[in-house]
Parts: structure tokens; C-alpha cells; sequence
């Protein structure tokens, strides 16, 4: 592995990416809102597994064809927006009638706030190039580890710091929802909210440049 000298700028890059509210924490708190802790959570999962897929694409340099072929980093980045923009656009539309069933925490809705993490993070070209960009420049070449493996260990390393970061947030969301799930009016709101929230990701993804 690189030297401690070459890892502490690693690390301190890293605590700042992570404690900076970036989409993954947004995303999390937005689904902790509109559904709960438990889909807080698994959501965050979902985006733990895609980080682990960005790790690995970028190892193995598969990230790069986003930086060279422009048509598949718009295409990736369109498709993960209109995930994000008809997901927000559901919560958005939820009758108050039928707000105690969209609250429902079962398991159905646990694993698919995991499927729909997943699918929302593989799909956007930003956090592969993140990751592409980032994990590179502190590896070093005359270390005893080859190269990727070098960014294998570094990128698991950044996506578990990224994944303590967004838990803090669904914590803090969650106690906002706990609070004021005695009024359903206040519910409807936070869903209004997390709906939002999603959509505005999904804009957020459309305006997004390659770099």
C-alpha cells in the first residue's frame, strides 16, 4: 500500500467528501422521510453495494469508457434521472387517504428502497467518474500492491466512511419524522419533502457536465 504520507491526504480528502451533503445523503434522507427508517437504511445499503460496483469498475478501469464516449455517460445520466424524477414525482402524487399504507415499513418496502438505491447509484456516471478520478491519484506505483488493488482497498475504505456519513443523516431525519408522526398532515408534508428531494437529485443529474 501507499505510505502513511501518501494515505493521510487520502483520508483527510475523504472526510471531507463525505461530511459534505452530496446526493447519497440527500437520497437517504429523502427515502427516510417519505418511508421510514428502515427504508433510510436500506437505501443506504443500496448505495453502499453500487459504491462497491464503482470500486470495482474503477479498478479495472471499465469507468474510464464514461470519460471517452460521451454517449453512454449521457445516456447513464438520463436514465438515472428519470429513476430519480418518477420516484419523486410518486411521493408527490401520494392521496392523503392513502397515507398509512405508503408509511407501511414491511419488508416489500425495505427491499425495494434497497433495489431502488442501487439502480439510482449504478446509474449515475458522476459517481462512477468520482471514483475513476479520486481513488487514482493516491496510489502509488512502487508500492508491494498492484495498482488496483491498491484502489480496491481505498474505495472500500471510502464507501464505508460514506455510508457512516449518510447513516448520521437518516438519524437525524428520522427523528424529525418520529416527531411528527402524530399528525398526518405533517407526514404528508415530510413525503411532499422527500419527494422533492428526489426530484431534485434527478435535476441535478440532467444539469450534470462531464468533467
Amino acid at each position: 500500500m501507499p505510505s502513511a504520507v501518501s494515505l493521510a491526504p487520502f483520508f483527510l480528502a475523504t472526510l471531507v467528501f463525505a461530511f459534505v451533503p452530496g446526493p447519497g445523503m440527500l437520497y437517504a434522507a429523502a427515502q427516510t422521510l417519505s418511508l421510514g427508517r428502515r427504508a433510510g437504511w436500506w437505501s443506504a445499503l443500496g448505495f453502499h453495494i453500487a459504491g462497491l460496483w464503482h470500486t470495482a469498475a474503477a479498478a479495472l478501469g471499465v469507468s474510464a469508457l464514461l470519460a471517452v464516449v460521451p454517449t453512454l455517460f449521457v445516456a447513464m445520466k438520463f436514465a438515472g434521472a428519470a429513476y430519480l424524477v418518477w420516484m419523486g414525482v410518486r411521493y408527490l402524487m401520494t392521496p392523503r387517504s392513502s397515507l398509512p399504507d405508503a408509511l407501511d415499513l414491511a419488508r416489500p418496502t425495505a427491499r425495494k428502497a434497497l433495489r431502488d438505491s442501487i439502480v439510482v447509484e449504478v446509474l449515475n456516471p458522476k459517481s462512477a467518474l468520482f471514483y475513476l478520478a479520486f481513488l487514482p491519484q493516491f496510489t502509488d506505483s512502487a508500492a508491494s500492491f498492484p495498482i488496483w488493488l491498491q484502489i480496491v482497498v481505498m474505495g472500500l475504505l471510502v464507501n464505508t466512511v460514506f455510508t457512516l456519513t449518510d447513516g448520521i443523516l437518516i438519524e437525524a431525519s428520522h427523528a424529525v419524522a418520529k416527531r411528527c408522526r402524530s399528525s398526518t398532515h405533517l407526514l404528508l408534508l415530510l413525503r411532499r419533502l422527500g419527494g422533492g428531494l428526489l426530484i431534485a437529485l434527478g435535476v441535478n443529474l440532467v444539469l450534470a457536465r462531464q468533467q
